[in-house]
């Protein structure tokens, strides 16, 4: 057993104490324990506006989503949560809805009145986020410690009363200033973020609560779910809280999809999470068919352990993971060039690999375009095929060592196990990846999400040099969709990358209109990472990694970025984008358009 799954090999799902969320008799969940997946989604409308949060909650509802939550940002809007819940009661319509509470404990104490769920963010709920780093003495942190349990601890008791559930919900984002003077912008300072509030929560005999530690990063968002599992273990049998999972500010279309994939989709199969939503730049009732695919795919990505035969399982019990599930690293491999005269493994970046018939099938723009063609035939490279169960044998250098369509374990599995054998044999061969064991035998489900969780997963894991993507029949859509998944999972760059939040009630301006807008005038900027926030709450945080930020200041007004830095206040919206597209000339990232794009 590892610290945070029963094996890295065979499915288990992780055991969490049930929480219940509203009556479960009478529309209510029960989340948690043996209970299926909770799908959630967020409306994107106004809270003031009755009609349209009531509207998109039925919306939501007939697309099959299991508890909607909506933004309170102020008392008068969670006040309004009385209408809304009680026009949805008339209805018949009996979702449990989550109240999203930021930085106003007062909203959470009139909301917790009229709905069955409060979430709360640590890093703003009892802090004024100032983005000053001072060091903190053990007293002036105890001190902080116990500010916050007075703003807290009412809240807390209220639930009881009231028997409301509550979610502890972490955004990498809006880590508070005292998390990031002590542990700075890190999983652990992720994971005590919300362990503050837990240990409060308890201290009243609460624990009708689950756990999110969301990032707008796969890799940091998988280290930190894995690193709390294992905390949770360390502390005690009765701290398995439910854990619900989420990618925050993952995108829109096939990019907002991947990157969900690759974060969630991992995860699952890990037999982590009780909840899931999928964060899309788009209508709400579009997440809610992510998540259910995702959920219907684990059984087809994973094995249980009473699915292996005992020889196989007594060899799997010899190995843990390959690599440290805690902190990204990618596994060494030596170099090798590919026939397409390309250098892979080594320190160079993941390289895309296709089949020969998929090659042939390829347009001409495609076969040899600057950002996006193939780097390697598999016919046409040395390769190894390996069944990563018994014994491997003798590999030379200078081949890619992969492993055979016929092994009877899914993918994630025998990668996993064949680059732990590597590892044991001190063998550096680059490993070359494949989503699927052949499209004979590949079940009926979404190709883009299948090839997203099997690679993706591995690829944050620090496995693989090379990728080839055989799930989608479409040669160009594959090729595409290998580089797309080499992007969302941070292993290499070909293209301008959007970080756009999910619309709310917070929004301030169009987020699908000017993430279009934004779009269009720089998607040719190949390496140039855009953050388009629709208000402050999590902006400059899951910001930290872009190069621009696009922030809803004020009704109207924009803020803009450079990193974390903010340098252009209440620029009118009707300027932003223009603005923006300056602030990317000033700083030298800013390229014309070529006159075709791909």
């Amino acid at each position: 057993m590892t610290d945070f799954c029963s094996s890295p090999f065979y499915y288990k799902r992780n055991p969490t104490r049930e929480i219940i969320v509203g009556n479960p008799s009478d529309g209510g969940v029960i989340i948690g324990g043996d209970n299926p997946i909770v799908t959630q989604s967020m409306l994107t409308a106004d809270t003031m506006d009755t009609e349209a949060c009531v509207r998109q909650t039925v919306e939501l509802v007939k697309a099959g989503c299991q508890i909607v939550r909506i933004t309170a940002p102020t008392v008068k809007d969670a006040e309004n949560l009385k209408n809304i819940v009680g026009r949805l009661r008339s209805m018949g319509i009996k979702v449990p809805i989550v109240a999203d509470i930021h930085f106003k404990p007062e909203a959470a104490m009139e909301a917790v009145k009229w709905v069955e769920v409060i979430r709360i963010n640590p890093g703003n709920y009892a802090d004024s986020k100032k983005f000053v780093l001072k060091s903190y003495t053990e007293e002036q942190y105890k001190a902080a410690i116990e500010r916050i349990e007075q703003k807290f601890a009412p809240l807390v008791q209220k639930c009881i009363e009231l028997k409301r559930a509550m979610r502890i919900g972490v955004n990498h984002g809006s880590l508070s200033d005292r998390i990031m003077s002590r542990y700075g912008d890190t999983p652990q300072g992720m994971i005590e973020s919300a362990l503050e509030f837990a240990r409060i929560a308890r201290k009243y005999n609460y624990h009708n609560f689950k756990f999110s530690m969301k990032s707008s990063n796969p890799k940091i968002m998988i280290q930190c779910y894995r690193l709390l599992v294992k905390e949770l273990k360390n502390l005690g049998e009765d701290w398995n809280y439910p854990l619900h999972l989420g990618v925050t500010e993952a995108g829109e279309g096939e990019d907002g999809r991947i990157k969900s994939a690759i974060g969630i989709g991992s995860l699952l199969c890990d037999g982590i999470g009780d909840t899931i939503r999928v964060s899309l730049t788009e209508d709400s009732v579009h997440e809610i068919p992510v998540c259910n695919e995702l959920i219907k795919l684990v059984p087809h990505l994973t094995i249980k352990r009473e699915q292996i035969s005992s020889e196989v399982l007594s060899e799997l019990g010899r190995y843990s993971f390959p690599f440290d599930p805690y902190s990204y690293k990618r596994r060494n491999s030596a170099e090798v060039i590919t026939s397409r005269g390309v250098a892979a493994g080594g320190t160079n970046v993941v390289r895309v690999f296709v089949t020969r018939e998929q090659f042939e099938q390829l347009p001409d723009n495609l076969k040899n375009h600057p950002d996006i063609k193939p780097e390697g035939i598999f016919e046409l490279e040395k390769i190894i095929e390996v069944n990563p169960v018994g014994e491997i044998g003798n590999i030379p250098q200078g081949v890619f060592v992969t492993v055979s369509d016929t092994t009877p374990l899914p993918p994630i599995t025998a990668f996993r196990l064949l680059a732990a054998k590597l590892n044991e044999m001190g063998i550096n061969n680059p490993i070359l990846l494949k989503d699927c064991w052949g499209r004979d035998n590949l079940p009926e489900v979404d190709t883009l999400l299948y090839s997203s969780v099997n690679i993706g997963s591995l690829l944050c894991d620090g496995i693989g040099d090379a990728i080839m993507v055989r799930a989608e029949k479409d040669a160009s859509k594959a090729l595409k969709l290998a580089f797309n998944i080499l992007q969302s999972a941070g292993c290499r760059s070909f293209k301008t990358e959007y970080v756009a939040c999910p619309s709310c009630g917070r929004t301030l301006f169009n987020l699908q209109e000017v993430t279009a807008r934004i779009k269009s005038r720089t998607s040719h900027l190949k390496g140039v990472k855009i953050a388009i926030m629709g208000c402050i709450v999590n902006g400059p945080g899951e910001m930290a990694d872009a190069d621009f930020g696009y922030v809803g200041g004020a009704p109207g007004k924009v803020n803009l970025y450079v990193g974390k830095t903010p340098v252009k206040f209440h620029v009118p919206e009707s300027e932003a984008v223009d603005r923006l597209i300056d602030l990317i000339k000033e700083h030298g990232k800013w390229t014309d358009p070529p006159s075709e794009s791909l």
